[in-house]
């Protein structure tokens, strides 16, 4: 229990800092890329593969970690590149998203870099919208400046393992339900498939959907909306927002909005594939009104219908 305490403390150390640790690899190329290192449980040499006869085409087997087995994916085939060619520099990155545990099958394994979010840039518009980027960022490397590019994790996965975005009749409250209609709601996201899925799960109740790709986006929007004389609870009903995002990260969209008084009781889901025992922790220390671990629509519904109670019973 000493550990997990220690590790809650570590890691919400940096909430509301606008910080990240990134981990860098390579596709047995020359580009670099990288994954957010608060996702990854472990990096391992890659151990012996068992096949998993009709299981998607990316994923090429499984590895049995101190005995749990964990689907390996082919991250260099799964962002559309030719397979990876196994050799002795091949690594697995086993990762937690969306509370499920996967291995990613890379190259090299360089290093971890601790970076700012205000270092992270969006994709360049020339890389069209089916790239499998959510960032890019610099790093200098043996006295060069090189590209690293940020993996959207979410959409590799999502196009592995199809979304549902039903919703559970249970889940459903009639006398509330029928009010969402009109209502807006702002995502903020980097992925665009992770706005797409709580747009998708949403919009058939009649919400309108708002969308930004970042923290400060977002912000610029809400300050304008505030600027303009708008009232921001009239405006929109609630914000879902990722932790990890460039420019700004969800955390500090967060601090910022509480820290105006023409905002500061906008009502906050805090919404991210990030998931632990650590994140009750997160919430509480940027004044979140819940967290959502991704992808789970029955959670996004209920928590839309909790923020309409509160409106509707004031």
């Amino acid at each position: 229990m000493s550990n997990l305490l220690a590790s809650v403390d570590q890691r919400t150390q940096l909430v509301g800092e606008n910080r990240l640790e990134l981990l860098v690899f390579k596709l047995n190329t020359r580009h670099l890329f990288a994954i957010n290192v608060f996702k990854v449980r472990e990096v391992l040499n890659l151990p012996k593969l068992n096949m998993l006869p009709g299981s998607h085409p990316h994923i090429c087997g499984v590895a049995t970690v101190r005995g749990t087995s964990i689907p390996v994916i082919d991250l260099r085939g799964a962002i559309g590149m030719r397979p990876l060619n196994r050799d002795e520099e091949c690594n697995l990155i086993i990762t937690e998203y969306n509370r499920t545990v996967q291995a990613f099958l890379v190259g090299q394994v360089l290093n971890i870099v601790n970076t700012s979010w205000e270092e992270i840039q969006p994709p360049p518009v020339t890389s069209g919208k089916n790239n499998y980027l959510t960032a890019i960022t610099n790093l200098i490397r043996e006295g060069k400046n090189e590209i690293v590019e940020i993996i959207d994790v979410e959409k590799v996965l999502a196009e592995i393992v199809d979304y549902d975005v039903s919703v559970s009749e249970e889940v459903i409250d009639d006398q509330v339900i029928h009010h969402l209609n009109g209502h807006k709601v702002l995502i903020v996201d980097d992925s665009i498939t992770a706005r797409n899925q709580i747009k998708d799960t949403l919009s058939p109740f009649g919400v309108e959907i708002i969308e930004a790709n970042d923290g400060l986006q977002a912000l610029k929007l809400l300050k304008h909306w505030a600027d303009e004389g708008k009232n921001i609870y009239d405006e929109i009903l609630m914000m879902f927002t990722d932790a990890e995002m460039p420019e700004m990260d969800g955390y500090k969209l967060t601090h910022e909005v509480r820290n105006d008084p023409r905002m500061k009781d906008l009502f906050i889901a805090l919404n991210t594939s990030l998931s632990g025992n650590f994140n009750e922790a997160m919430v509480e220390k940027v004044g979140c009104n819940r967290f959502i671990s991704k992808f789970q629509p029955d959670l996004l519904v209920d928590v839309v219908q909790e923020r309409l109670r509160q409106i509707v019973n004031s």
